[in-house]
């Protein structure tokens, strides 16, 4: 369980911009202190209904209607009576079913992720994401969630989709063999459906709250993942040659977006000759007709775990599209003809230079170690198709200071709204080494942010981390 101290303000328009932070800042843990009471409510209502009603003296027997245990949660939950829930649902103002679901959940939380469910109680996360957490995994019998449990609890100050992420690739990481056989199922749902016109899909209906179908028709594919890699590709190296080539727009009017272009694109493709004329048109034909026919260069960056024995771990993620399966990398590249690896990236050393521009390997390490935007509670991450970062000096950069002041050691990667708001607003940040952060803003809140995401801390913490930020600063340096 966790703390709060209850910020009262009588009239919110005489409160000072302090009082406001911390009463939103307090709400915030009320509100997630609330949602854990309700499962924990729940939890101890199960407890008084797990025995078996069937042995009881006189019971109805379960043919009959009467009351009997059931199992909600996943392998290792305790049982409950089905009809003790009707009573406890009308206390929560909801349906049966969905209190079998939120029951389902708590259950799963104690019993099989009792280290997420600590730092819930914790108030480190909302209830919401942690839940979410528990479905995907229930079909891990007892043993195998414990490897959910471990790195899920070790990421909940990160974003909900940082969090989810890591507990996709666990799961998939705990039980191998049954995510091969849901690729193979898939393998049979494959396909592409064509829309038809629909009776009056052609005109506007305000009532329907769709747009109208005029001259417009839908596609939808389901596809192996290489294949819809490289249509995408395909695709989107057409569409960016047609937009270049494209007639320009009349003065006054907007350049047509790159979704028009894809449609275009899209629909060419339906007569390959006239995608190899296009290309013979314009600059450089032979590269693109080399792409049409063999296959243009592909790039992606694979993130891999060596384990104890010195093999790779069965799972690798895959920047742009999350964790995959070895085979399932493999099979990513199985259209290219040539294959050229990278050296491994070691995110454990470190470099500094003198000048102030950061070099292309730091930048490269740093967006590695983070993933993404490090200013507080920040969601954006850092792939190839996304904007670059601004790596930001933590400590600002003195033309007449001492060398060695740009390097892995002082580098803060930004988006470029948060690098505005540091820059002109008056944050305060500290790095304690290549991936470790804390920061203070203008009217007093303070925060710690690493690679699994932001904690609050206090004052007297941050003042701590200012002494320590020196050391270690000047130590990764050296």
């Amino acid at each position: 369980m966790f703390e709060y101290h209850e910020v009262v303000i009588s009239d919110l328009s005489e409160a000072t911009p302090e009082q406001l932070l911390r009463a939103s800042e307090d709400r915030v843990r009320m509100a997630r202190q609330v949602e854990v009471d309700k499962l924990e409510l729940l939890l101890a209502w199960a407890d008084l209904h797990s025995g078996d009603p069937q042995a009881e003296p006189d019971a109805v027997p379960a043919r009959f209607g009467g009351p009997r245990l059931i199992a909600l949660g996943g392998d290792g939950t305790p049982q409950v009576q089905d009809l003790a829930l009707v009573e406890i649902a009308i206390a929560r103002h909801e349906a049966v079913m969905t209190t079998r679901r939120a029951l389902a959940d708590a259950l799963d939380l104690r019993h099989r992720l009792p280290q997420v469910w600590a730092g819930v109680g914790e108030g480190r996360c909302e209830v919401w994401v942690v839940r979410k957490v528990a479905r995907m995994a229930r079909r891990l019998d007892r043993h195998q969630i414990r490897l959910v449990d471990t790195a899920v609890a070790a990421a909940l100050d990160a974003a909900p989709a940082r969090v989810l992420a890591i507990a996709e690739a666990k799961v998939i990481e705990a039980d191998t063999a049954a995510h091969t056989e849901r690729i193979k199922a898939n393998q049979d749902k494959k396909g592409v459906w064509f829309s038809r016109p629909r009776s009056g899909g052609q005109v506007d209906d305000p009532d329907a709250n769709t747009d109208s179908q005029a001259g417009i028709g839908t596609v939808f594919a389901r596809l192996d993942e290489a294949d819809a890699l490289e249509c995408a590709r395909t695709v989107e190296d057409l569409a960016t040659a047609l937009a270049a080539h494209a007639t320009p727009p009349l003065d006054g009017q907007d350049p047509l977006p790159m979704d028009h272009w894809r449609a275009e694109a899209f629909a060419m493709l339906a007569d390959p000759a006239a995608v190899l004329a296009f290309y013979r048109s314009i600059e450089a034909p032979d590269e693109h007709e080399a792409d049409a026919t063999t296959g243009g260069a592909a790039e992606i960056v694979v993130h891999v775990a060596q384990q104890a024995d010195g093999t790779l771990g069965p799972l690798a993620r895959v920047d742009d599209l999350g964790p995959r399966l070895l085979d399932q990398v493999r099979d990513l590249l199985r259209r290219q003809t040539a294959v050229t690896l990278t050296p491994v990236i070691d995110l454990h050393t470190g470099r500094s230079v003198n000048g102030y521009e950061h070099p292309t390997d730091v930048k490269h390490r740093t967006e590695l170690r983070t993933l993404g935007d490090v200013f507080p509670h920040a969601t954006g991450l850092f792939t190839r198709h996304g904007r670059t970062p601004d790596h930001d000096h933590t400590t600002p950069y003195d033309d007449n200071g001492p060398p060695g002041q740009t390097g892995d050691h002082n580098d803060t990667p930004l988006t470029r709204h948060h690098h505005r708001a540091k820059t002109h607003l008056g944050y305060t940040v500290l790095q304690l080494g290549p991936d470790r952060w804390v920061w203070g803003t203008p009217h007093g809140l303070y925060r710690l942010v690493t690679g699994g995401g932001t904690r609050p801390i206090t004052r007297a913490e941050y003042h701590l981390h200012a002494q320590q930020a020196i050391v270690l600063a000047d130590d990764y340096a050296a």
